[in-house]
């Protein structure tokens, strides 16, 4: 994505803006909001002056806060907390999750009680500008807040620590700006502590797998769409009225019966239970999204800074806790998960010659060919993988820092668990979708839904071959994986039902 986001005001950079700027917008700060910063910058330094021990400013952190740090010492000592706070590796997170710490980290510095400066401000817009990406773990964070990503966020700013490089792998900070032409920044007083706190990398994640589940939510619906076309299945549990009170079901209802197009003359009584229930598993997996995008808007507008200078005083938070965000997420993944459940369980029906009325299996040759039979053993076995990890990641509690920190959100582990997740739906959907396919050309006179809904399906046929025989079909389901991974049908739950659907990017 190109073009410029223009923040006028700090809500200006919302979930939408932190999404483009992922997705490689630039951004610009209006010079209003900077003076803005610098009226919040001098009113900071200035209460300091008599403020008595502000906590990791004039003061150690955590078990450390009742000593003091002397003033000779504190000019270096915000750059400092960088340092010994930066203990995560590899895994990196992605550069476009990256980015959108970035732009999420700027947004809730922006507020006037973090009381940065605008050369902060200034400074991480720079970055952005010049690709130039710290590396962040993804995962490990057993502090209560975001302290050892955000270190390294900052090690990158006052090149003390790593550079995320093309590659995947790490370069020195202090190369990467050089190249970039950029001079390491001197941390201002409290700018350092402000740096650590608050949940932005947990928020910066909650926005894009929020957007991908919809992407998932999407997607799956059209394969099930298709699915019930190929199959002949009844129409029944689609019809509107038996969505009464549940406004997103009957979006979801009606989304599928538009793909699906009309059967008048239906193969069975009752479709399999999962056909059946294909619906309200979607639409729980949408509220679930629409729950974690609610959480991500409240964290961007809360006060997540600690101290934060409230009515002329300095105010310990709780600002870095994020359970809110990480409860939310474990919740998508549940729903997640149910629906690649319901995926398998309708992938397994599609190679039944008695639901179907195709040849067994799916196969070109019954007996000396095997069809899509391991196929559905391979989403099986995602699906298992991924229910044995299924536990909330956001639960567990440990006491570290002598006692002074005793819970945590663990917000980094819950978007990593949802992203695995969603990668598991991804994979189940394409092996669903290889047997539409399969299914099609099989029984070249079976209903294909809409036009639209053949449209879509010609899309993703694109990167298949048009053979019924036994192949490598592990190949078929990575290719399709990819055009599920870019958005094949992104918007078919919203858009109109002449659309023409394509994947975002080209496929391998």
């Amino acid at each position: 994505m190109t073009g410029t986001v223009h923040v006028r005001e700090a809500p200006d950079l919302d979930a939408a803006a932190v999404l483009a700027v992922a997705d490689g917008a630039r951004l610009r700060l209006d010079p209003d909001l900077l003076a803005a910063l610098q009226v919040s910058r001098d009113l900071t330094v200035a209460t300091l002056t008599d403020a008595g021990p502000v906590y990791g400013v004039t003061t150690g952190m955590g078990l450390q806060s009742h000593l003091a740090v002397g003033a000779a010492e504190q000019p270096a000592y915000q750059g400092d907390l960088m340092l010994a706070r930066a203990v995560g590796t590899a895994p990196w997170l992605d550069r476009r999750t990256t980015r959108a710490v970035l732009a999420t980290r700027l947004r809730t510095l922006l507020d006037p009680e973090t009381g940065i400066s605008p050369a902060l401000a200034t400074a991480l817009v720079a970055l952005l500008d010049a690709d130039v990406l710290p590396a962040l773990p993804a995962t490990a964070n057993g502090a209560a807040g975001e302290i050892i990503p955000l270190a390294h966020l900052g090690g990158l700013l006052t090149g003390s620590g790593d550079a995320l490089a093309a590659d995947g792998t790490t370069l020195a900070a202090a190369d990467a700006l050089a190249r970039a032409g950029l001079a390491p920044y001197t941390c201002g007083t409290k700018e350092g502590v402000a740096l650590l706190q608050g949940v932005p990398v947990a928020t910066a994640r909650a926005v894009l797998l929020a957007h991908d589940a919809r992407v998932h939510a999407a997607q799956a619906l059209a394969v099930a769409a298709a699915e019930v076309a190929v199959l002949r299945a009844p129409r029944d549990p689609y019809v509107a009225a038996l969505a009464r009170g549940d406004e997103v079901l009957a979006a979801v209802h009606e989304g599928l019966l538009r793909l699906a197009g009309d059967e008048p003359g239906p193969r069975m009584l009752q479709a399999p239970v999962s056909f059946r229930v294909t619906g309200p598993a979607i639409a729980h997996l949408l509220r679930s999204a629409r729950h974690l995008e609610d959480a991500v808007d409240r964290s961007l507008a809360a006060v997540s800074t600690s101290p934060a200078l409230v009515d002329g005083r300095f105010l310990g938070t709780a600002g870095f806790d994020g359970f809110d965000l990480a409860a939310c997420a474990d919740g998508v993944r549940l729903a997640v998960l149910h629906l690649a459940e319901t995926g398998a369980a309708r992938l397994h029906r599609m190679l039944d010659a008695r639901v179907t009325g195709l040849a067994p299996q799916l196969s070109a040759d019954p007996g000396r060919q095997a069809g899509l039979v391991v196929v559905h053993k391979r989403a099986v076995g995602l699906v298992h993988a991924a229910r044995r990890t299924a536990a909330p990641a956001s639960l567990g509690a440990t006491e570290t820092s002598l006692g002074q920190e005793d819970v945590q959100s663990f917000g980094l582990e819950s978007a990593q668990a949802l992203q695995d997740a969603l990668a598991v739906l991804r994979d189940v959907t394409a092996c669903e979708l290889l047997a539409v396919h399969q299914a099609t050309l099989l029984g070249p006179d079976r209903p294909r839904g809409s036009a639209t809904l053949q449209l879509v399906l010609r899309k993703a046929s694109e990167v298949l071959p048009d053979q019924i025989t036994d192949r490598h079909f592990g190949r078929d389901v990575r290719a399709i994986a990819f055009v599920l991974g870019v958005g094949w049908a992104h918007d078919v739950l919203h858009a109109p039902a002449d659309a023409a659907f394509h994947p975002a990017r080209d496929t391998p």
